[in-house]
């Protein structure tokens, strides 16, 4: 089945357990793959469709959350049934959830999948006319967006970072003035650390590479002295 999506899901296959809000007992199923805005699972029992269904979703001992979902298709193969499911409503913090799981689980193989050996080392932004208040660090670390506007959702590797904003580079564009969710994988420094702010500038560095600014929300002080912690 070809799905022409505007977000990236992780490949999970890992054996879930699924309840619907109203049900007395859960139901074990297949977690096929997983993102920010939805999941494919594969179950037995059917789901209700045509209608917002808040569900509980456990993916591993250390990872369950709750939303409401909503069923996008739905096909029946060898007997089982396949689901695509959009997360109508789900919290920041559920987010921030999967994506502990995903850097526990799946990070590895989407690392070399997505960031091999090899990085561009091209650029920087040293010819934008970007006075800043906050002095910025060049630092590479590994990280996600989700782009609330468009749901568009990937990879990224950071260019640099402040307290007040950061430079990204993406294999897609992000668009400007935008509004994005970063999450910086770091492992070693007490997991990932959450961000959201805004595109100001966006430009493209060669094929399939792409450098973009963002302007955080609030100054954030003590995210950044993480990120620069020895």
């Amino acid at each position: 089945m070809i799905e022409h999506r505007r977000y990236v899901r992780y490949q999970v296959n890992r054996q879930g357990w699924l309840k619907l809000e109203q049900a007395t007992e859960g139901l074990f199923c297949q977690v096929k793959d997983i993102s920010f805005k939805g999941a494919r699972i594969a179950l037995s029992a059917k789901l209700p469709e045509d209608t917002a269904v808040r569900i509980s979703l456990r993916l591993s001992e250390d990872c369950s959350f709750d939303a409401e979902i909503w069923v996008a298709w739905h096909k029946v193969f060898n007997g089982v049934n396949h689901y695509g499911i959009y997360f109508n409503k789900i919290r920041d913090a559920d987010k921030d959830k999967i994506h502990t799981f995903l850097n526990k689980y799946c990070f590895n193989e989407l690392k070399q999948k997505w960031w091999p050996d090899k990085i561009s080392k091209e650029g920087g932004n040293e010819d934008m006319n970007d006075r800043r208040i906050f002095e910025r660090f060049s630092t590479r670390f590994p990280a996600r967006f989700l782009s609330r506007g468009s749901g568009s959702e990937g990879q990224a590797q950071t260019l640099d970072i402040s307290a007040k904003g950061m430079g990204l580079e993406t294999v897609q564009e992000l668009k400007l003035r935008s509004d994005v969710e970063i999450w910086l994988d770091l492992p070693e420094k007490g997991g990932p650390l959450y961000a959201r702010g805004q595109v100001v500038w966006s430009r493209q560095q060669g094929l399939n590479s792409f450098h973009s600014g963002v302007e955080l929300e609030k100054a954030d002080l003590m995210g950044i002295s993480r990120v620069l912690r020895p």
